[in-house]
């Protein structure tokens, strides 16, 4: 991470991190889909640890969920002081991104094919924060309709 990643006290913005974060995510989605990937959601992201000016950034994604055409991908950041080769995990975020055709439409995605205990267990999970989502879109849809309907 250089200067212009970062603000006067030498810390990197969150923003050039959830840059990051959302890039890594759509390479392990597109990879998985073999096509077009728009991010749709992305869940809280705690800022653990600061990353400082200088530091080696690292971004690990792994697929944890396909639905019908959307996918979650959880990332790991990570910072590396490259002269110490002291690493530390900053931030971890699960990514939702949607499949497009070449029309642009929602594409259907291959099965996620989960092989170990870990895998399996992280799938549930992942099932678990979908279903939260889907809840909270339905609940911000009544909002938003009671909103503007009088």
């Amino acid at each position: 991470m250089g200067p212009q990643d970062a603000n006067s006290l030498g810390n990197v913005h969150g923003g050039v991190i959830m840059r990051m974060v959302d890039e890594a995510g759509a390479l392990v989605a597109m990879r998985h889909a073999n096509m077009p990937v728009v991010t749709v959601a992305i869940d809280s992201m705690t800022f653990m640890e600061p990353i400082r000016i200088g530091m080696l950034v690292m971004c690990k994604g792994e697929l944890t969920y396909t639905g019908r055409t959307s996918m979650e991908v959880r990332v790991e950041v990570s910072a590396e002081n490259p002269f110490l080769g002291q690493g530390k995990i900053t931030n971890t975020a699960y990514v939702v991104y949607v499949a497009l055709d070449v029309n642009g439409s929602p594409s259907v995605v291959p099965e996620l094919l989960c092989e170990t205990d870990d895998e399996k267990l992280r799938a549930d999970q992942a099932r678990e924060r979908q279903e939260f989502r889907k809840r909270q879109r339905a609940i911000e849809s009544a909002a938003a309709i009671k909103g503007s309907g009088s």
